[in-house]
């Protein structure tokens, strides 16, 4: 049998009332009963109930994230960052995986679990405008990820245009000036990979150099079988490239093992920059150099808005769409710094 307030009350000399008052941090208690309850607690090893804590509030303590690849290292990343993140608030994370399919993510962007969950965090990637206009009233939600959209709903999302540009821009300054881009797409323009591709653009043409399409190759998807498969297609056209941006660190990585295939040299034949800072980067042969956006910070903004709107749909108030960006930087390592002898 656990341990219960009255356990504490009788420890600490106090009453339950004052034990109550301690756990929920109350502030009208004085800093000496607060200690002497305290060490209580500890002693005791006492752990509140979370589950009635938040039923007496009206809610489960329970939140959705939905993300598309539980495969993929990024979105790994950033899901422990947000069960991190949650935790500070006492909420437990429910994992959705969408599998990156349209009708998935309608169906957990429209009431998927309503009825057991306090608000959702979803990563979309194909999820429709109208999909998000059309959605019926349910528990709030905060929108993860770089795909773009107007719709009133909170949005965490990088600068994909100014971090593409900041990578591109580092491969000309090292003089290199057949830079390519792996991993664009052939759907909305809404994709994120559209928006780094404009940046490949802008840093280009601010560089006085003209845009070479032929250097534009697209993929099906985003891991490492597609960015070897993009290298391969790249080098077998007439001009090659002395630098690659891939779409993420994936991509990336399976490009690196086709030019060493083909008995090319990275970064002295060509330089490599990825996006995502996924761990597996930092370890290879070859050392990624990627735009490393801010997960943690990401993932306390989205539970910190999600959290704001749950308190603020408990009172019916309301609040404004917020749009917000946390921080990039760019992380160079050996896949573009020529290692000295």
């Amino acid at each position: 049998m656990g341990v219960s307030l009255k356990d504490v009350a009788l420890r600490a000399g106090v009453s339950v009332k004052t034990v109550s008052n301690v756990v929920n941090d109350y502030p009208h208690v004085t800093p000496r009963t607060r200690e002497r309850v305290q060490r209580a607690i500890d002693e005791l090893g006492y752990r509140p109930n979370l589950t009635a804590r938040h039923l007496r509030k009206g809610r489960t303590g329970l939140i959705t994230l939905a993300i598309p690849e539980l495969g993929n290292p990024y979105f790994a990343e950033v899901a422990g960052a947000v069960i991190d993140a949650a935790a500070r608030h006492e909420l437990t994370v429910l994992l959705d995986h969408t599998a990156g399919l349209r009708e998935k993510e309608v169906l957990v962007s429209q009431g998927f679990r309503s009825h057991v969950i306090d608000g959702l965090i979803l990563s979309p990637i194909r999820l429709e405008q109208e999909d998000l206009l059309a959605r019926p009233e349910g528990p709030p939600m905060v929108l993860l990820g770089e795909r773009e959209y107007d719709a009133p709903y909170d949005h965490i999302m990088i600068d994909n245009v100014g971090a593409a540009r900041i990578a591109v821009r580092h491969l000309l300054d090292l003089g290199r000036r057949r830079v390519a881009f792996l991993g664009a797409r052939r759907e909305s323009a809404r994709q994120p990979a559209h928006l780094r591709l404009r940046g490949w653009r802008e840093a280009i043409v601010a560089a006085g150099l003209v845009p070479d399409e032929s250097m534009v190759v697209a993929t099906e998807g985003y891991d490492r079988a597609d960015g070897a498969a993009a290298m391969a297609l790249l080098l077998d056209r007439d001009k090659r490239p002395d630098a690659v941006f891939a779409y993420n660190d994936l991509i990336a990585l399976g490009a690196m093992r086709t030019l060493v295939e083909r008995g090319l040299r990275v970064p002295e034949d060509i330089a490599v920059v990825g996006f995502d800072d996924i761990e597996e980067g930092r370890y290879g042969a070859v050392s990624l150099s990627t735009v490393a956006p801010d997960k943690t910070a990401l993932a306390h903004m989205a539970v910190d808005c999600l959290v704001e709107r749950i308190a603020a749909r408990a009172e019916e108030g309301e609040l404004a769409p917020r749009r917000i960006s946390p921080g990039y930087r760019l992380i160079v390592r050996e896949s573009t710094a020529i290692r000295r002898a």
